[in-house]
């Protein structure tokens, strides 16, 4: 909708990683510069870190966008909780090769293919993202891998790209003492500096054709970084929301009011819902289960009711002395009839009574 309001080609601030959008904030300038020292080096462990949404997967792309597919052959895994056999399965399904064989003749298998990558004059690069995810057993399995050479010279590189918890597993576990010394660089990706903000969005509006409207403020700025925390997708969000607010307010300007407006939807989209109302318990007809109903109509009258268990006792015994009181006179009602039965029959004296009687004598 904004974007045909504002004559753009298409979705600026869409929260679907887009290296075609990339900008080159100093914190991912940094972080490239580490993995193409890492591709220089051409051996190790690469680990880039990030919060969620600070632009590791755009990282990746940007990364794969650069590189030369003549001599880097590469296998991207996204990890959730892949075990160690799962992970030599699918580094296995990278290179061509079929997964269901025993492990050892699979390692066997894993490594002639780095050979035979190898011999066609490629490296091989494994790109892990959401390595947090990754059991230490795995990440074993990968230092292992990493051992494969030829001629001295390595056959696979790793980069491993995670959430701010990676960092404490590797350095937690002390069996992964052997891979932390084959790390060559680590970078953690940080949040934008509000100085990078107004560039950073007149990049991914120019991308899809801005002209100049709309335009932000140093006030809209400041709140757009300042909700945000300077994490891409959060500005994103942000933005496209404003964008919307915009496009629906007709704003050719955004100010800080603006952005206020909008942070104030967004949080209480984002706020958790409020609580259900506990249910009680009303008790219905005697030897009925009572059943949790909601509470219905205004409050009930300040004045201290009596303990719903004492009121509910005193109930049950009242109907219970009513019900035996009733027992006794229907009781005593049928003991009458009976009675007048018996009489009825005794007296009777029409003929084929005698006739009963007779036979029977």
């Amino acid at each position: 909708m904004y974007d045909t309001h504002y004559g753009l080609t298409g979705r600026p601030f869409q929260l679907t990683p887009d290296p075609g959008f990339w900008f080159d904030t100093a914190t991912h300038r940094k972080a490239m510069a580490y993995l193409g020292y890492g591709l220089a080096q051409g051996e190790g462990f690469i680990v880039i870190t990030g919060d969620p949404g600070a632009g590791k997967t755009t990282l990746v792309g940007h990364l794969m966008g650069r590189i030369d597919r003549e001599r880097l052959h590469v296998i991207h895994i996204v990890s959730t909780q892949v075990d160690a056999a799962d992970l030599l399965g699918l580094v296995a399904a990278g290179l061509g090769i079929a997964a269901n064989q025993p492990k050892a003749q699979l390692l066997g298998a894993i490594e002639r293919a780095l050979h035979a990558v190898a011999r066609g004059g490629k490296r091989t690069l494994l790109i892990v993202d959401e390595a947090q995810s990754l059991p230490v057993e795995s990440l074993e399995e990968l230092r292992m891998l990493s051992n494969f050479q030829a001629g001295g010279y390595p056959l696979l590189q790793i980069f491993l790209l995670g959430q701010p918890e990676f960092r404490h597993v590797l350095h937690g576990a002390g069996s992964l003492e052997q891979l932390r010394q084959r790390v060559i660089a680590m970078h953690h990706l940080e949040p934008m500096g509000v100085e990078e903000v107004e560039a950073y969005l007149t990049h991914r509006l120019k991308v899809v054709g801005w002209t100049g409207n709309p335009s932000f403020d140093e006030g809209a700025i400041a709140a757009l970084h300042a909700w945000s925390g300077g994490v891409p997708r959060r500005l994103n969000q942000l933005a496209a929301r404003l964008m919307l607010h915009g496009a629906i307010e007709n704003v050719e300007q955004f100010e800080a009011r603006h952005v206020a407006d909008v942070t104030a939807e967004l949080d209480a989209d984002m706020a958790p819902p409020a609580p259900l109302p506990e249910p009680v318990v009303r008790p219905l007809d005697v030897g009925a289960a009572a059943r949790p109903i909601r509470p219905e109509g205004p409050p009930p009258p300040p004045s201290q009711p009596p303990s719903p268990t004492l009121a509910t006792e005193a109930m049950l015994e009242r109907r219970v002395a009513e019900l035996e009181d009733r027992l006794e006179a229907q009781d005593a009602a049928l003991r009458r009839v009976l009675t007048l039965l018996v009489d009825w029959v005794e007296n009777d004296t029409r003929p084929e009574k005698a006739m009963l009687r007779g036979s029977a004598a």
